[in-house]
């Protein structure tokens, strides 16, 4: 049986030392940019070990799949409640054999994973799966979701076309939403608004922190007005003017 692997492993090799030693190549790139570009606490990516340069060593990574033990090139990339922060990385552009990769349950919220179509996945034309879930990622939702969630993928985004599956929900995004995609991959950001989550949009919208703070300075101001017998229109009108002022101020230093 150990000869047969061998033989395996040796015609594997050869068949690919014209065509994917420059994806396996790549792919170990892309997770030496991983590790040296986000926080580890937990020193989970302790055993991503480059001083072992054999081919196949990267497969006994943690949260790393190849598609075989024979060769570098990435299947799977699993990296979920590891606790890692900072930036989605950049070096995941250079997983090209990636077709599932699992982010959820970190800590990262510096959000480089924006734009029209985030440039991490631009490259990336087999992947299939992709969960940033349960992080802090802010900002607006990257159109390319949105497209990939209705099912129509523009011309310019159709290298990543094989994407069906993805997550963003739990994180810090914000903005509007359409109302034709579906709430199932958005849910749980509490900055996000529109027709599928069930929340309103614009200044009085319950997610809007100035429209609460309003809301509070104006009950505030009835109140006063009651304690003191106060009912005059025109005293009223002057003392909301005071406090709505003031709000302003206060907002704009």
């Amino acid at each position: 049986m150990k000869c047969s692997s061998v033989l395996v492993c040796v015609g594997i090799l050869f068949l690919s030392l014209g065509s994917s030693s420059g994806i396996s190549e790549d792919d170990v790139k892309c997770l030496k940019g991983i590790k040296q570009s986000v926080n580890d606490p937990l020193g989970k990516l302790n055993s991503w070990d480059f001083n072992n340069t054999s081919v196949g060593n990267i497969s006994k990574f943690v949260g790393v799949a190849c598609w075989n033990d024979c060769e570098n090139r990435i299947f799977n990339l699993k990296l979920q409640n590891m606790k890692l922060s900072g930036s989605v990385p950049q070096a995941l552009e250079y997983c090209v054999s990636l077709q599932n990769l699992d982010l959820r349950g970190n800590n990262f919220s510096d959000d480089r994973l924006s734009g029209n179509t985030p440039y991490q996945l631009t490259s990336l034309s087999r992947l299939r799966k992709f969960s940033v879930a349960y992080n802090e990622l802010s900002g607006a939702i990257p159109p390319l979701f949105v497209h990939l969630n209705v099912g129509t993928i523009p011309n310019h985004q159709s290298s990543i076309s094989k994407l069906k599956k993805f997550s963003l929900v739990n994180n810090q995004r914000r903005g509007t939403i359409p109302s034709s995609v579906s709430a199932h991959d958005f849910a749980g950001n509490r900055g996000l608004c529109g027709g599928p989550l069930g929340t309103k949009c614009g200044w009085f919208s319950k997610n809007n922190p100035a429209a609460i703070i309003f809301a509070g300075l104006s009950g505030a101001a009835a109140s006063l007005l009651l304690a003191l017998g106060l009912c005059g229109s025109k005293l009223r009108a002057v003392l909301f003017a005071t406090l709505l002022l003031n709000w302003i101020n206060k907002s704009q230093s």
